[in-house]
C-alpha cells in the first residue's frame, strides 16, 4: 500500500484539482437541471462527467486515506457517513405517482393512447401535417384514428420522441 500511495502522492498536483474542477461542473449543472434551466449538453455533461467525479473522489480519498480514516474513527463522521447512507437508501422509495412514475407519465401515456386526430388538434396542426411529420420520421401512419402507441408500440421513450418529432415548431402552447 505504501508504495501505491507513494506513486498516488506523485499525482496530487491533478488529482485535487480534478475532484475541484468536477465538482464545480456538478454543482452548476445539477442546479440548471433542479431549476429546469438546463440547455444544451448540461445534462449530458452531468451524467456522464459524473463518472469523472467518481473516479476523481476515489482517487482522492486513495491520496489521502489516513485523513479519511480518521474521519470515519470519531462519532460525527460515522454520524455524517450514516445519515448520507440512509438518505441514499431512502432516494430508493417510490414516491407519487402510479408506482412512482415522474408526473409527466400520465399526460404522455394519455396522449399516445389518443387517435392521430387528437394529437393534431393538441399540436395546433391538421391530420394531414400530423401524418406527415410522423411519416419523415419514419413512422408511416394508415388512418387517422391510429395511436402513438399503435404505431412505435409501448416503449414511452419511443412515444416520447415520436411526439417531439410532431410537435416541433408547432403551434401548441405558443400563444
Amino acid at each position: 500500500m505504501k508504495v501505491f500511495q507513494m506513486n498516488l502522492n506523485a499525482q496530487r498536483p491533478w488529482i485535487t484539482p480534478l475532484v475541484a474542477g468536477i465538482f464545480a461542473l456538478m454543482a452548476v449543472t445539477g442546479s440548471l437541471l433542479f431549476f429546469h434551466l438546463d440547455s444544451g449538453l448540461n445534462k449530458t455533461a452531468h451524467e456522464w462527467l459524473g463518472w469523472a467525479m467518481v473516479a476523481g473522489v476515489l482517487l482522492h480519498v486513495l491520496l489521502n486515506v489516513n485523513a479519511f480514516k480518521r474521519h470515519l474513527a470519531n462519532k460525527t463522521g460515522r454520524w455524517v457517513m450514516g445519515v448520507c447512507a440512509v438518505a441514499l437508501g431512502l432516494s430508493f422509495v417510490p414516491l407519487g405517482g402510479a408506482a412512482g412514475k415522474p408526473p409527466f407519465v400520465a399526460p404522455v401515456q394519455a396522449l399516445a393512447d389518443a387517435p392521430l386526430s387528437i394529437v393534431a388538434q393538441v399540436a395546433g396542426l391538421t391530420t394531414a401535417q400530423t401524418r406527415e411529420r410522423l411519416s419523415t420520421a419514419g413512422v408511416p401512419s394508415q388512418s387517422d384514428t391510429q395511436t402513438l402507441k399503435d404505431l412505435v408500440g409501448p416503449d414511452l421513450g419511443a412515444q416520447m420522441r415520436v411526439m417531439g418529432k410532431v410537435f416541433a415548431d408547432s403551434d401548441a402552447g405558443v400563444k
